[in-house]
């Protein structure tokens, strides 16, 4: 005999509404103004360094 609290994985309710996730969305990326703060940080400190070897490069070349 069964009751009320005799469920099985058959007896679960199913919601067919839910979408099933395809992709990233929007929220999984980051704003596009924290990206290109990010590039421009990048490029600055590899220029910062680049002088840098540059001025060492220069300077041994004594």
């Amino acid at each position: 005999m069964k009751d009320a609290n005799d469920m099985s994985a058959a007896d679960a309710p199913v919601n067919p509404a839910t979408p099933a996730r395809t992709g990233p969305n929007e929220e999984d990326r980051a704003p596009m103004t924290f990206t290109v703060r990010v590039f421009i940080y990048l490029v600055g400190v590899h220029f910062i360094a680049a002088f840098l070897f540059f001025l060492f490069y220069v300077a041994g070349g004594k």
